[in-house]
């Protein structure tokens, strides 16, 4: 049902699946990652406690399947073009562990990382466009993204 602001109804269980569906991608990422430790790792300055990056991410995955719900819910001509956007970058996400941690492929991690935050920009891109606080939940995803880069860079370089 859509209503007259051209958006749908609210609809739990789209919401949930996007917010399961992200939840996964990162779930996959993370055994595709396997049993590693970055506390084995000389760390970069500014690293935070190990302990941070699942919380970290796990909050950034919530927001990021409510805005692809939102984007779905605006019943927008371009909401599914955004969304195969949103899609590759969460594959291109959940690939990165597999990278850095399983392969150790450190520097190659590294790279991997700046497509998926040009991949990410044009989501968020996408999003603006159809619904902007959409764009606004990805903003922390983005900064935490630099961030990532920054140590994925530092832990390669400082254990080499």
């Amino acid at each position: 049902m859509v209503a007259e602001t051209g958006r749908r109804s609210f609809q739990w269980r789209a919401l949930l699946f996007f917010e399961a569906l992200t939840l996964a991608a990162g779930g996959i990422g993370a055994l595709l990652g396997g049993n590693f430790s970055l506390d084995e790792l000389k760390a970069p300055p500014l690293a935070p406690p190990s302990i941070a990056f699942p919380v970290v991410w796990s909050i950034l995955y919530l927001l990021m399947g409510f805005a692809a719900y939102m984007v779905w819910n605006a019943y927008d001509i371009d909401g599914p073009r955004a969304l195969r956007l949103y899609l590759l970058q969460l594959a291109v996400n959940a690939l990165w562990p597999l990278f850095y941690f399983r392969l150790g492929w450190r520097y190659f991690a590294f790279f991997w990382l700046v497509l998926l935050i040009a991949l990410v920009i044009l989501t968020a891109t996408a999003f603006r466009y159809i619904r902007k606080p959409a764009f606004y939940l990805f903003i922390p995803y983005i900064l935490w993204l630099f961030y990532a880069a920054y140590l994925n860079l530092g832990y390669a370089v400082l254990n080499a």
